[in-house]
């Protein structure tokens, strides 16, 4: 590591492997050591060029997004949960029209989304049948699918929900897919708006035939206000809209039927 920035210089590719030995060390709980990498990860990074433009260089969000990530779990690992909310909300102002909104947003969540009433989707846009809103859906549990068009482990989520639906489906469980535009399609092309959400619709009838009850809002808000960097992510809502379940990531057919069985009465 010395040997690279004595060589190149303090560059994003630097900052970025820095943030990833925070990561490394936050798995292996050693939190002193993942703080100091992250912090490490994030004085470099704030002195490049483009740090409060961080979509324009990947390797310079990653570093700016995995240090904020961990630097606030470090916080929550050491009892300071109100702490690590205060420091991503902070952080979420400043990186709020930037792509590191959605992975700030998650890690906020993860730390206080449970519990909490669920944000309203934005359905001024959708696919398959028109959503109804969260409110309308009061009475019934809910289950949110963030998916992308381009997300293999969406697709392989998708037998599970689909057994999910049929199985809790006639108990009142609803299956709502928010995605987004990316502005491109297939193999990267870039595309409009119009043409990426026709090829939305292709992967739609295509890997989640089996999930055709399924409404579709098209947004980037829900994903914004989901923290749905990570693609699936899935949330379960109780029938009173408080979210009982949050997690990025697939999940398997077992665990959510037990959360969904484990959700409270009305």
């Amino acid at each position: 590591m010395r040997v690279y920035q004595a060589q190149n210089g303090e560059t994003s590719e630097l900052a970025a492997a820095l943030s990833w030995l925070a990561r490394g060390e936050l798995g292996a709980s050693r939190y002193q050591e993942a703080d100091a990498y992250a912090g490490e990860a994030r004085r470099l990074a704030g002195k490049l060029p483009g740090a409060h433009e961080p979509d324009r260089d990947q390797r310079l969000a990653t570093a700016i997004g995995a240090a904020i990530e961990v630097h606030a779990q470090v916080l929550a690992a050491r009892g300071e949960r109100t702490q690590a909310v205060a420091y991503l909300r902070s952080e979420l102002t400043s990186f709020a029209r930037t792509g590191l909104a959605e992975r700030i947003q998650k890690n906020i969540n993860l730390l206080g989304l449970i519990g909490t009433a669920a944000p309203a989707l934005d359905e001024a846009n959708w696919l398959g049948p028109q959503p109804a809103s969260l409110a309308a859906l009061r009475g019934h549990p809910v289950l949110l699918f963030f998916w992308a068009h381009w997300c293999p482990d969406c697709k392989g989520e998708a037998p599970v929900l689909a057994q999910i639906e049929r199985v809790y489906g006639p108990k009142g469980l609803v299956v709502i897919g928010p995605t987004r535009l990316y502005g491109y399609a297939a193999q990267g092309e870039p595309v409009t708006p119009a043409e990426e959400t026709r090829y939305i619709d292709q992967i739609r009838r295509h890997f989640y035939s089996g999930l055709s009850d399924m409404a579709v809002p098209v947004s980037a808000a829900n994903f914004v206000d989901y923290g749905a960097s990570t693609t699936p992510t899935i949330v379960v809502l109780d029938s009173n809209g408080i979210v009982r379940f949050y997690h990025p990531g697939a999940v398997s057919e077992a665990e959510l039927a037990a959360r969904i069985e484990a959700l409270p009465k009305r």
